[in-house]
């Protein structure tokens, strides 16, 4: 039996990381008309001057991709672990929207279906939308039927709405409720953490630490029978607030639950 942990071991298909980019031309860029033809021209020029110019560029733009890649994979794999990215600090995860207290940062979904209201400060006047994008300067961009319908000066505007329909949130909420199902180390059943005989275990076979969940007693024996010699910190026996011997990813309270997507156990079957 073989354990893993969700995140680890799947396979990441980002924009600029596939073996093969596709060459940059005029027509494989979606852009609107003008902005292709222009494009068309510049290239145009730069491939009558020097074609190895030309080539550089395109080598540049694919460099540019794979780091902005590059970046994406580690704040996703931050926060995948609990972990703020800007200051490293634990971050409170409800639903959809991971929040850092000491520093401010966060995070959070839009809903797919409902619409986005920016209400105005002179009264009930609301323009609506299918999405909002707040600009660095504060403006917000309502797109409305995949264009942008309106501008909003930072000035003009309270507050932004995202309404949420019934249904969507009923989705949301049943899909989360399913992922906080943390199944045992050992058996694999769906555990109960205020049940009895529940277990909640943090050790290091190597140099990060690392927690399991167990339904009962006899999974919790049974595992410590399994792997007793791998467990080279004597990690059933010391308390991880007073050890220092291994990489800490979790808070000193062995008591808290941290339900994040690194903590859910599966058995994986070969």
């Amino acid at each position: 039996m073989a354990l893993h942990l969700f995140g680890h071991k799947e396979k990441l298909d980002l924009p600029g990381t596939n073996d093969s980019a596709p060459s940059l031309t005029a027509g494989s860029l979606s852009l609107p008309e003008d902005q292709r033809a222009q494009l068309a021209q510049d290239l145009s020029m730069l491939e009558k001057k020097d074609i190895s110019r030309s080539q550089k560029l395109q080598a540049d733009a694919e460099k540019s991709v794979m780091a902005a890649a590059e970046d994406t994979v580690k704040r996703l794999r931050v926060v995948e672990m609990g972990r703020c990215p800007p200051c490293g600090a634990h971050i409170y995860q409800p639903v959809g929207a991971p929040t850092c207290a000491p520093c401010g940062w966060h995070q959070f979904d839009l809903p797919k279906k409902g619409s986005v209201r920016v209400h105005l400060k002179n009264g009930d006047e609301i323009v609506e939308g299918e999405r909002v994008y707040v600009l660095k300067s504060g403006d917000c961009l309502v797109v409305r039927h995949g264009v942008v319908a309106a501008q909003v000066p930072h000035d003009a505007y309270t507050w932004v709405e995202y309404a949420w329909t019934d249904d969507e949130l009923s989705l949301r909420h049943a899909e989360a409720q399913k992922q906080l199902t943390v199944p045992c180390g050992w058996c694999g059943k769906n555990t109960n953490p205020t049940a009895d005989g529940f277990h909640l275990l943090h050790i290091a076979f190597g140099a990060t630490q690392e927690r399991y969940c167990f339904c009962c007693d006899e999974c919790y024996e049974a595992f410590r029978k399994m792997y007793p010699s791998r467990v080279h910190r004597d990690c059933y026996n010391r308390s991880c607030a007073t050890c220092k011997l291994c990489q800490k990813r979790y808070d000193e309270d062995a008591t808290e639950m941290r339900l994040l997507a690194k903590d859910y156990i599966r058995t994986h079957k070969n």
